[in-house]
């Protein structure tokens, strides 16, 4: 895998801060999903009310929003937060306070070590915020001793390449891209395909607008 600075590791996650926090929701779930992106929030939602399991490990975790709403198998299940951003990870660990979530602070592009064993992972919209190309950047290698036989990986990343963008989404991205929020110029769906396929078992992905749902399951 390729080796990136500091600086660049950290300035996907560097806009997340609780003034953020304040309005991500909002902004992110409500309006730019539907109208930027073009993939409404309740895809995202019900991608992880399909795939999470009682053993949860979820990294890159945002506000905790899809956590907090999914239709979790079990009463009280064992959900691990992976991030680099404290912030991020206290505003989810408080937001699911009540199944008494495990939070590890980590970098993803680096192997993660002594996290648990675990049936799910989710990584919604955290490729796209990572240095490097989709090839370089398939971080479902890190956490792979934490995977058991069969667990399902599963996600959504922001793309480029053929994928359908309004000229709003392409001002955007290339805003986000500037300042290092994004990182998916050469993001395309063909590198996540075979990414994904090369690693995984009953890889599905679907396009909706300039983003990618995937979900995968682990060799058994």
């Amino acid at each position: 895998m390729a080796q990136w600075s500091k600086e660049q590791v950290e300035a996907g996650q560097a806009v997340y801060t609780p003034k953020t926090f304040a309005v991500y929701d909002l902004f992110v779930h409500g309006l730019s999903n539907q109208a930027v992106w073009r993939c409404p929030t309740r895809r995202l939602q019900a991608l992880y009310d399909r795939n999470v399991a009682a053993r949860h490990l979820d990294v890159g975790v945002g506000t905790g929003y899809f956590l907090d709403k999914a239709r979790w198998p079990v009463e009280r299940p064992a959900i691990t937060l992976v991030d680099l951003n404290e912030h991020s990870l206290k505003a989810a660990a408080d937001r699911i306070e009540r199944f008494g979530p495990n939070s590890v602070r980590a970098n993803v592009l680096e192997p993660l070590h002594d996290i648990g064993r675990f049936d799910s992972v989710g990584l919604c919209y955290l490729l796209h915020c990572l240095p490097g190309t989709l090839m370089e950047k398939m971080v479902f290698d890190n956490p792979d001793s934490a995977i058991n036989e069969g667990a399902i990986v599963f996600g959504a990343t922001i793309l480029q390449g053929d994928a359908l963008r309004t000229w709003v989404a392409q001002k955007l991205m290339n805003r986000y891209n500037q300042e290092g929020v994004f990182c998916n110029t050469a993001d395309k769906y063909e590198d996540l395909e075979d990414g994904l396929a090369a690693r995984f078992e009953e890889v599905r992905i679907e396009r909706h607008g300039a983003v990618a749902l995937f979900q995968a399951r682990a060799a058994c």
